[in-house]
């Protein structure tokens, strides 16, 4: 079986030897850049290899592409490599509990053609409730091939965005807590707010209060009243730095609603340049996408 959004903790114990299986320890905190490695040093699944936010799935900031720029390519394929992974593997991406981490490495995976790849339920305090084993040994480096190539239709850029607001017939969904969005709280990035015309899914509604990702059914509904009648097809997901984001389209590659684009760039890029557009408020009415 194939695994191409949620694992849960039973699936993984059962798998937990099977060399086809490459599990990654995600964990990253925004405040602390150093915590989600040393966590991993003291604890982690068995057989994890660490896949830090900042060193490994984002590149170089300029001050005007974001705060998680995508890395280069060639790049990306020799870290992905360096972590084990190729066309053969079964990827388990895990973080500490809601995913936020762990679903930036599955959208980046997908981006580069790897589709066996999930994110476990959960994370790891769901397989720590569960009683399943954890270990602090130093994992054995095995080297492999990753030769994914960029799918272009997993993307949106800057120029998308624009494009999308002046067409009309699409939706922006802005995957940050509703007082970010609304412009009434402001600590990350320059400017509050979010891009003209947006619709809010703050991405914490994919999950029950226990931390899992809700039934399809269930979170189908939430998004689709996101949407507001725009197909899935026709979206393009941002957040902050492009991470939260790739939460929601988990969400929706779990509720079969395929094929919306990442904004990487998100916000922080947007925002970055005073001369594009800023608006404030619940944004609940009428908007500029989707007509």
């Amino acid at each position: 079986m194939t695994y191409t959004t949620l694992i849960d903790t039973e699936s993984l114990a059962a798998h937990l030897a099977d060399e086809s299986f490459r599990i990654v320890d995600c964990r990253f905190a925004l405040n602390d850049a150093a915590w989600g490695e040393h966590a991993y040093t003291a604890s982690h699944i068995p057989g994890a290899v660490h896949a830090d936010l900042k060193q490994h799935l984002a590149g170089h900031p300029t001050g005007h592409n974001g705060r998680h720029p995508l890395p280069p390519i060639d790049e990306l394929r020799e870290t992905f490599g360096r972590m084990g992974i190729d066309a053969a593997r079964q990827v388990v991406a895990y973080d500490q509990d809601s995913g936020i981490f762990a679903s930036r490495l599955w959208w980046m995976l997908r981006w580069l053609g790897h589709d066996a790849v999930a994110v476990l339920d959960g994370g790891l305090a769901a397989w720590v409730a569960a009683g399943h084993p954890v270990s602090s040994a130093s994992e054995p480096e095995i080297r492999r091939e990753f030769t994914g190539a960029p799918r272009a239709t997993f993307v949106a850029l800057i120029d998308d965005v624009e494009a999308a607001m002046e067409q009309g017939g699409q939706r922006l969904v802005d995957a940050r807590a509703p007082e970010r969005f609304s412009g009434g709280v402001e600590t990350i990035d320059r400017v509050a707010g979010h891009i003209p015309g947006a619709r809010n899914h703050f991405y914490m509604r994919n999950l029950d209060p226990a931390g899992r990702f809700l039934p399809p059914a269930e979170l189908r509904q939430h998004l689709m009243a996101a949407l507001d009648g725009v197909p899935a097809g026709k979206t393009i997901a941002y957040c902050g730095s492009g991470v939260t984001a790739a939460h929601n389209l988990l969400a929706m590659e779990h509720a079969g609603l395929r094929g919306a684009r990442l904004y990487v760039g998100s916000w922080s890029e947007w925002s970055s340049d005073e001369r594009r557009g800023v608006e404030k408020g619940p944004g609940t009415g009428p908007d500029k996408i989707g007509g």
